[in-house]
């Protein structure tokens, strides 16, 4: 699937675990939106639910 297709989903979730997650995670949630990170396009969907571990959720 690519961005676009991923974009116009009416309801996305996004799972993350570990620690080695966290800096991703970060980036996605707290980033500039950038195509370097892909991921942090999803600050701009309506519905974009993340469950995450403490781990993965350390830096936020």
């Amino acid at each position: 699937m690519g961005i676009k297709q991923i974009m116009q989903a009416k309801k996305i979730l996004i799972l993350a675990s570990g620690g080695n997650k966290a800096e991703a995670v970060y980036k996605m949630v707290k980033g500039e939106v950038t195509g370097e990170v892909p991921a942090s396009i999803l600050q701009m969907h309506p519905d974009c639910t993340l469950i995450a571990n403490e781990a993965a959720a350390r830096k936020l």
